[in-house]
Parts: C-alpha cells; structure tokens; sequence
C-alpha cells in the first residue's frame, strides 16, 4: 500500500460552493481571506485576483454592515469581468440576518459565527434555565431562518464557523471555555437548518489554542455521528501570528486532523499579506499525500559519506525541475543510504566515489559515471527522454494544478 492510501477520509455530505465541491472525497479545498476594506472595491479586487492565481480556491470577504455586503455585488461583478469567475464567501458576524441576506444574493458561501449571529452582551450570569435556554434558541430561529431561506433561494452555501473566543455567554456559562461549548454552539445552527430542509453546509471549530482545535473537531465528528449528519469540516488555527511559528503551530492542528480523515477545506491563518498562507496550505496537504501540486523533493541530510554539496546541488536540482508537477525526485549524498530511502522516488541523483554521480529511475540505475557539473542536465536529459519535461512558463503566478492522489 502506498502512503498516499493510508488516510481514510472521514465520508461527508458533499458541500457546493459556486463550482467547487467541500466533502464527499473530493480534493481537500484551500481558502483564504483578503484584508482589504470591503467598501475599497478595486483592492478587494486585485487582492482576489491574486491569491487565487497562486492557487486560492475559495476566497472570504468580510461584511460587518450591509454596506459591505453590498458592495459584494459590484467585487463580484469586477473579479469576473477582469479575471475569471472566483468563489467568494461573505463573513457575517454581529446581528447579521439582514446582512447575510444581503450577502447571498452576491457570493457563493455565506459564513455565520453563533457566537455572534443573534449577539448578546455578556452580563456575568452564573445559571441558565432550561426556558431561558429555549427562550435565545427561538431568538436565533427567528434571525437563522430568514438567512437559511435566502441561501435556499440563491442556492448558496453556509459555513457554521464557531471561534472558540467568541462563543456566547449562555454557552460559556453551560458548558465551560471548552470543546463542549463550541461543538453544541454549532449543533444549535445545523439543527435549525435540519428542520428548515437546508444542508449545503460545512462547519468550523477554529482556537488559537491547538489541542482545543483538535479536541473540538474530534468531538464533532462523534457529535455529528451521534445526530447522523455528515457535513464536511473547514479547519484552521485562528490568531497563530507569523513567522515560523505561526506556519509550525498551524500545521500541528490541521495536520493532526488531516491524518486522521477529518478536514475537507483549510486555511492558515498569518498575521501576513494572506498570499503567504496558500504555500502553507499546500505544503500541508503535499506532505499528507492529500494534493500533489509540485515536485516532491527526498534529500538526505547529509554526513561524512555525503560525495558532494548536498545543500547546493539540492538547490540546483530544486531550481531545474521546480515548475514540473506530479513527480518525486530524490537528492541522495551517497550509496549507502541511496537506493533504499529514495525507493519511492520517479527519480534519484545519487553521488559516488570520484565526484561522480548516478541517476536512476526509481530502483533502476539509468546511468553512472556522470561529472558532478553535468548531472542536473543528464537529469533534465531523462526527464525529457522518459517525456516527463516541460519548458518553465513565462507566467510569474503560475496556478497551483489541481492533482488529487487516491485516498481511500
């Protein structure tokens, strides 16, 4: 078995955003979010336009007001007449029935937060009956179904996205600052949405916190389970910040529930220009074996067998053949550990004795005796031989290549 086939995906409903499928097995969809100001539309815009040519498949929009769900339409009109089609979502917080009403005439995917949707200050209560609990689950109906109903009219989507910083007084107070919480603040939503016949839905459960994310996830799947509903999952790390940290912590969260089949759609979140987030993302679900939208490079560290400068002609091997998709290339310093850990690989540069190198293609030896100094174009000569190689594109933003691998 290979170790893209050892992931089983957690079976969902399929989710519909405009042309893109969330769930039911398809390739695990990559979001962000711009940062521009909604009102600003020329630079909400450009900014659309250029995290989806780097591979961006769902792109959110915030709309505080229904200003700015407003000016959705004219975003929406603008991206398609100066680019192409884009599937957009309209982040919908505060008081947001007529908002997200608003919104879905304009985007494919309207996002709710429960925690804010029908808002309530916090007062410093202490207890909940169970009537005052009915009495904010008909105030959220009476708000929610208006939205369920406009999604149904335009046929759009709806993610049910709980944060674990925003949830409400009534659930912090039942259930604690915990996964409890969030998972039965969401449960509220999609059982609305049940009773109202609405299911194009996908949920998220976000923490600055990891082992609150994944714990909360975890626990709503088996919820779910529970209730038969089956609806795919976002997931992501909220607040993570930048940096190296930032990409380490939110990979340890999606991750984690990747490998065990739960996620269908991902976002990292930076304190960054938001294109910083879609080689994350991708990188991810290339080391997962989920998506394959580069060359996957094996290299060995490197030791005092290494026959070479392993960092330099890495390098040199990395820069040749980085615009090719769909291939495993390794970079092997020596023969000892060569051929056996670079096993999986379509191709390997492996040095020798007397500043040589060998290239094989997968266990096979192609070729030996080959100059250090020639070998990355004897490795572009095989490529080319076995009708693997393409010329590099003009293009400076090149479209991340969908290439799902199976998953079972």
């Amino acid at each position: 078995m290979s170790f893209e086939a050892m992931i089983a995906r957690r079976a969902t409903s399929a989710c519909r955003v405009g042309p893109l499928t969330i769930g039911n097995n398809q390739p695990v969809v990559v979001q962000s979010m711009i940062t521009e100001e909604t009102r600003n539309v020329q630079a909400c815009v450009e900014q659309i336009i250029a995290l989806h040519r780097v591979g961006c498949e769902l792109v959110r929009v915030t709309t505080p007001s229904l200003g700015e769900a407003q000016a959705m339409e004219e975003i929406r009109a603008k991206v398609t007449e100066q680019y192409e089609y884009v599937p957009l979502t309209a982040d919908v917080h505060h008081q947001g029935t007529q908002i997200a009403i608003e919104a879905a005439k304009h985007v494919d995917e309207v996002r709710v937060n429960p925690g804010l949707f029908v808002f309530r200050k916090h007062t410093n209560r202490i207890e909940y009956s169970q009537e005052e609990h009915e009495s904010e689950r008909e105030a959220i109906r009476e708000s929610f179904v208006p939205v369920i109903e406009a999604c149904k009219k335009h046929d759009r989507a709806m993610r049910v996205g709980v944060n674990h910083g925003s949830l409400s007084e009534r659930m912090l107070v039942t259930y604690g600052d915990t996964p409890d919480g969030m998972v039965e603040s969401a449960l509220e939503y999609l059982r609305i949405c049940e009773e109202n016949s609405y299911k194009n839905l996908n949920i998220s459960l976000k923490a600055s916190r990891v082992p609150v994310m994944v714990a909360a996830n975890r626990l709503m799947v088996h919820k779910m389970d529970q209730e038969g509903m089956k609806y795919p999952l976002h997931l992501g790390v909220t607040e993570a910040g930048d940096g190296d940290y930032a990409r380490i912590k939110s990979t340890s969260g999606i991750a984690t529930l990747l490998m065990e089949g739960i996620g269908d759609t991902i976002r990292v979140s930076l304190s960054e220009d938001p294109i910083h987030e879609i080689p994350v993302c991708y990188d991810i679900l290339q080391s997962l074996g989920l998506r394959k939208t580069k060359v996957e490079y094996i290299a060995c560290p490197s030791c005092g067998r290494t026959k070479f400068n392993l960092p330099k002609v890495l390098h040199e091997v990395r820069e040749a053949t980085r615009h090719l998709t769909g291939l495993d290339i390794a970079v092997m310093g020596c023969i000892v550990n060569g051929p056996g850990e670079m096993a999986d690989a379509d191709y390997g540069y492996v040095g020798a004795a007397g500043g040589k190198i060998t290239l094989y293609r997968k266990r096979e030896v192609v070729k030996t005796g080959i100059p250090q100094e020639s070998g990355v174009d004897e490795l572009i000569n095989l490529l080319k031989a076995d009708g693997k190689w393409v010329e590099p594109a003009l293009d400076a933003f090149p479209r991340e290549p969908l290439i799902p691998l199976a998953v079972h």
